[in-house]
Order: structure tokens, then sequence, then C-alpha cells
């Protein structure tokens, strides 16, 4: 049975207590949490400068034995310091975190690299891994490009390569490109299901990825080549916000549905 993990945006309103509780209710065995805004202004889960919702965070974790996968989010621009994330890279430490999300906003892969080597070793006392996730839309555009990024680096010890299922369909990555990943680079994946293609636009894409996404099997992205080039053992983040069908339901239900599809697809079902 694969390790399943409640992402943010599947239950993009609740409190960092709140998904510890819906994922433990449903059967998910860690969740990931938004602690940084992946934009200026964009709203996260309330942490960082809150010591009640720390302590509250911490207990319902002990209390029901989910454990924190990742968080979010890491955006390494052309004027980057890593010690400005300290504060997210404490609260992993504390939570016990495997992971951090990485994204791009630099196009310059050498500068790139040498940046994401930084943040690496920065990392690296916190026992976190730095996974950059390929977008599209962003100055890591795919699977190969990902890669080149982190050999340009160095290939450190905790980096990462995150594969979302959504930009898997909606780049120009192959099957080909996937299986070429070292196994020692992927430390989760991300599940959903979306219409794929190259034909969007980037307000389309950004649009999708945070506000509408598709149950597993509901749309056309190659799921099953996925994962079948992924390792089998690999957690899967669950990570389909629609909010719509959210707020229809209520998030706990589209949380359950949403994991039941992922486990459907992925032949995890009892």
């Amino acid at each position: 049975m694969r390790n399943y993990s409640l992402a943010y945006l599947t239950v993009n309103q609740s409190s960092a207590p709140e998904a510890v509780g819906i994922a433990a209710a449903l059967g998910y065995g860690h969740v990931g949490l938004r602690l940084q805004p992946n934009a200026p202004g964009a709203p996260c889960q309330v942490f960082l400068d809150d010591a009640r919702m720390q302590r509250e965070t911490l207990a319902c974790l002990a209390d029901t034995g989910v454990q924190v996968f990742d968080l979010e989010i890491i955006r390494i621009g052309t004027q980057f310091d890593p010690v400005a994330y300290r504060p997210l890279l404490e609260a992993g430490a504390a939570l016990k975190a495997r992971a951090v999300l990485v994204a791009s906003d630099d196009s310059d892969e050498q500068r790139l690299a040498h940046n994401f080597a930084r943040l690496c070793e920065c990392m690296q006392p916190y026992g976190l891994s730095a996974d950059l996730e390929f977008m599209p839309w962003t100055g890591v555009k795919d699977a190969a490009a990902a890669l080149r990024v982190v050999r340009l680096a160095g290939q450190p010890a905790n980096a990462g390569i995150l594969v979302d299922a959504l930009h898997f369909g909606r780049s120009t990555t192959s099957l080909a490109d996937i299986a070429a990943l070292p196994p020692g680079l992927l430390h989760y994946a991300q599940i959903c299901d979306a219409s794929a293609g190259l034909h969007f636009s980037t307000e389309e894409m950004v649009h999708t990825a945070r506000h509408q996404r598709l149950l597993p099997g509901e749309g056309t992205i190659d799921l099953a080549g996925l994962f079948a080039a992924l390792p089998d053992t690999l957690p899967v983040s669950v990570e389909i916000p629609d909010f719509q069908r959210a707020a229809q339901l209520g998030e706990k239900a589209w949380a359950a549905m949403a994991l039941h599809a992922s486990r459907e697809l992925l032949g995890d079902l009892d």
C-alpha cells in the first residue's frame, strides 16, 4: 500500500490542525502544509508567527499519528537569499517534515542551479529535502529542465525533483523523461487529473493548478503511464483543488473522494 498525503490545496480552507484531523479521519498517513504564501498576498496556513497554532498543530499530530510530509513553498528568484526562509525551515524541523516544495522564478539555469545548491546546503541541518517542481509557466518548465538544474547544482544529497501529474500532462515532459529521473531524486509525487495538452495559456494553467483540478480518471492525463514510470513505493500527495465541489460537499467529503479516486486509479483499494 502506498503512503498518501493530503496536500494543502485539496483542503485549502482548513487550518493546519483541521487538515491533520481530516487526514486522520480519512486514512491519510501524512499532510502537506502551506506555511508560506505562493505569491505576495496569497493565502497560506497561519503557523509561523502564531505560537497557539503551533501548539495545536503539534498536539494534533501527536494525538492522531499523522505526520507532516512536505511544506510549501520556497520560490527561487533572480535575487535569492535562502536565509530568508529560515523560519520555514525551523518549522519544518519542529514538525518533523521531510520535504519542502521549491519553485523557480528564474529562467537562467546556471544562476538557478547556484542558488538551488545554496538552498540545499542551508536546508541540510534541518533534515529537509529541497524538491524542485517543474511547472510549464515557471523557470523550470519540464522534467528534463529540472534534472539539468539539479545536476548543475552538483546533485546535493538532499536535492529532489517533484513530479506533479498536472504539470506532466501540460508540459513537454514524456514518459521517457520521467523514467530517466534517478530514483534517489524522487521523494514523492502529486496526483490529480485534468485535460492534457500544450495549448493552454499561462492564465489557464495557473487557474487549473490552483483552483480547479479533476479527480483521477476524470481527465485525459496518462496517470497510469506516469505512475508506472515512477517507483511503485513513492509516496503520493493528493493535490486536487476544486473550490466549487469542495465548497458544496465540505472539505472532508471532498478529501475523501480525492483519496478514494487516487487509490482506485493506482490499484490500492482493499
